[in-house]
């Protein structure tokens, strides 16, 4: 315990004196090989500092200024990725973000000596990214293994209402952040706040002035002009928030996580209203139904829904002499997907428009799903758009427009919703592409009113397995193999199957199975999305088994074996997201070689989660000539909750054990 003290008053003492000004550069820090509070870490921010503010030009007037220092130390050449840092800028018409002073060094310890290589200016490239956005990029030059690079630069803003989110979580460790908000009372804040970690600024009040050039003409009395310039004050009262913290735990990625960012500690600051002296209050924070209300009266999405003549002869001729709901929404869904092509571009408004989108036979996600949704509309069923976010873009969690990026279709079927995404040429009624799957979506109706939809489904995607096997000498195998998908199982096969060069698929699929030999491959019902898709072949594959004195020592599910646990951390503060609830269920059938028989063979299993979550089933039995495995695994619900960690790493445990579990044979 008295050892453990004197470490961390050392290291506090460390950090405390610690040099942070820009170029400060000490020897130990370029001689640390590793951090001591998480030795895996292929590099560490030594300091990271950020400091937003408000500043007043009298043409501009106020800007939203924003200085980074950051110092990182980069211990492997994996590492070398920390040395690049890239800057995107938001603009708007020839309003636009502006980058300036930028000033990077690369550190490095030859011999007893600290050489520093600067970045030049034709290390700095500018590009256009898109309508909205510029970028800046630079890497610092001259790394090595243990350099320290270091960095600042300035952004200067006309968006006063765009702040960017204060991060205190990255996927490295951070040994010293500061970080600092100022506004100037004119502008009122909401400050949301996520993340695990704990954070809670200094708050301190204090008084900034604004000084003013006054320009005022005057006229002498034999008619002369003059100009007489004058200053002037303004004093206002500024709010700041300090934010101080040493030595944060990275944010490692986990499997099963559907955006990381969505776990990462963070603030942000959401302009509330601004007051400016002798004015009224502009209001900028947005309640959903705000939010909602914009959305669905801009011209590119509520207007969109109301166009109907373009395709109005059509859909008439589609569905003439159908009066079955289900086959209407069947009729319509398919036309669509067939028809339009999806151009790559997520958003929640039209670009060039629904009309245009029919008639070019491409459009991006808004124009094909609200197209979808005005045809079934069109057709007589209750049908609307389902904002959403996708994984990439997090969960909504606070009102925003920028919390929704995509659009799906909720079409009422026996008083249940059934969603439709007419962009994946492979999604299914209630299949929605994986990317779309994120918590909840927000479904807008007729009349503009919202409200939360569930976007997982509800009924389990199957993956059925059958195999025969048969022991060949010294450790091969040989048989057959035949599976089975539905549902997610089946859209993500076809997305990788169909599109794929057939020789190349087969060949990444033997170098899977770690150098199977497969022939007589064959796929059934691969765009026939009604059916389940099938897939079977013959394979031959060596070193399967163990042969030791005349015993054979064999996996029951041979290659077909969970060999790792994908669970390894000791906890786990997110939840573990599958994506969707799913079954698998495997049917293994082996022959017995000849003057064989069985000698012992593994117990069987029943393992469950709470609350009904999963199940295990492994059920072993033999005969003379053969032994029989089934083994069935189901997850019935796609997002399990962290309180539910611990159990959830020892039932994958268990399992694994149980697959892996030998049988054992005997001359």
């Amino acid at each position: 315990m008295r050892i453990t003290l004197v470490f961390i008053l050392l290291l506090s003492y460390s950090i405390s004196a610690q040099n942070y000004n820009f170029g400060k550069i000490s020897k130990e820090e370029l001689e640390e090989t590793s951090n001591p509070m998480d030795p895996d870490a292929v590099a560490t921010y030594l300091y990271k500092n950020r400091n937003t503010f408000y500043e007043y030009n009298q043409e501009k007037g106020f800007q939203l200024i924003t200085e980074i220092h950051e110092r990182i130390k980069i211990y492997t050449s994996e590492g070398f990725d920390y040395a690049t840092k890239t800057i995107n800028l938001y603009k708007s018409g020839s309003t636009k973000e502006k980058i300036t002073n930028i000033k990077a060094v690369t550190y490095s310890l030859e011999g007893d000596k600290i050489e520093s290589i600067k970045l030049k200016k034709n290390g700095v490239f500018k590009t256009e990214l898109s309508k909205y956005y510029d970028q800046t990029k630079f890497t610092l030059p001259n790394l090595k293994p243990k350099s320290i690079v270091e960095y600042k630069y300035r952004i200067s803003s006309p968006f006063i209402q765009n702040i960017d989110e204060f991060q205190f979580q990255h996927a490295i460790p951070i040994k010293k952040l500061e970080a600092r908000f100022e506004n100037p009372e004119y502008f009122n804040f909401k400050i949301n706040t996520k993340g695990f970690l704990r954070v809670s600024p200094e708050t301190t009040e204090g008084y900034g002035s604004i000084k003013f050039l006054n320009k005022s003409s005057s006229q002498s009395g034999f008619g002369n002009k003059s100009t007489n310039f004058s200053y002037s004050d303004v004093k206002y009262q500024k709010y700041e928030k300090k934010y101080n913290l040493t030595n944060v735990p990275a944010l490692k990625l986990e499997p099963y996580v559907d955006n990381i960012n969505n776990y990462r500690s963070a603030v942000k600051f959401e302009l509330s209203y601004t007051k400016f002296p002798n004015s009224t209050i502009d209001y900028y924070t947005r309640t959903w139904e705000d939010v909602v209300k914009t959305i669905y009266e801009s011209s590119n999405f509520g207007a969109e829904l109301n166009k109907t003549r373009y395709f109005e002869e059509d859909i008439t001729a589609l569905i003439k002499g159908v009066s079955n709901p289900s086959k209407k929404i069947e009729l319509i869904f398919n036309y669509v997907k067939s028809r339009l092509k999806w151009n790559g571009y997520h958003s929640k408004y039209t670009s060039g428009g629904v009309k245009k989108a029919y008639k070019d036979q491409v459009g991006n996600v808004a124009e094909i799903n609200l197209m979808l949704t005005a045809m079934l509309r069109y057709a007589g069923l209750n049908a609307n758009p389902v904002l959403v976010s996708t994984r990439s873009n997090g969960i909504p969690l606070f009102p925003t427009r920028e919390g929704y990026n995509y659009i799906v279709t909720a079409v009422s079927l026996n008083n249940e919703p059934v969603l439709l995404d007419a962009t994946n040429k492979f999604a299914m009624p209630n299949i929605l592409p994986s990317k779309a799957l994120n918590w909840k979506g927000r479904i807008i109706r007729k009349d503009g009113k919202s409200a939360l939809i569930n976007l997982y489904p509800s009924k389990k995607s199957k993956t059925i397995i059958s195999m025969a096997v048969n022991l060949a000498d010294e450790g091969d195998i040989n048989g057959v193999i035949r599976t089975v998908k539905t549902g997610h199982s089946a859209m993500n096969y076809r997305q990788s199957y169909v599109p794929s060069n057939k020789e190349d698929y087969l060949e990444r699929m033997e170098n899977n199975y770690g150098g199977m030999e497969i022939s007589d491959f064959e796929v059934k019902n691969d765009l026939d999305l009604s059916k389940p898709v099938m897939e079977s072949f013959k394979f031959s594959k060596e070193n399967q088994f163990e042969v030791i004195n005349n015993q054979l020592y064999l996996s029951p599910m041979f290659f077909l074996t969970t060999k790792e646990n994908p669970f390894k951390s000791n906890q786990r503060l997110f939840p573990v997201n599958f994506g969707h609830p799913q079954s698998n269920k495997y049917t293994i059938s082996i022959t017995i070689p000849e003057g064989y028989k069985v000698e012992s063979l593994p117990k069987q299993k029943m393992l469950k989660l709470p609350q009904n979550m999963g199940s295990f089933k492994y059920h072993i039995a033999s005969t003379p000539q053969s032994i029989q495995i089934v083994v069935n695994a189901e997850m019935n619900q796609a997002i399990v909750p962290s309180t539910y960690y611990d159990t959830l790493k020892q039932y994958f445990k268990t399992m694994i054990e149980a697959e892996n579990e030998k049988i054992v044979l005997s001359k």
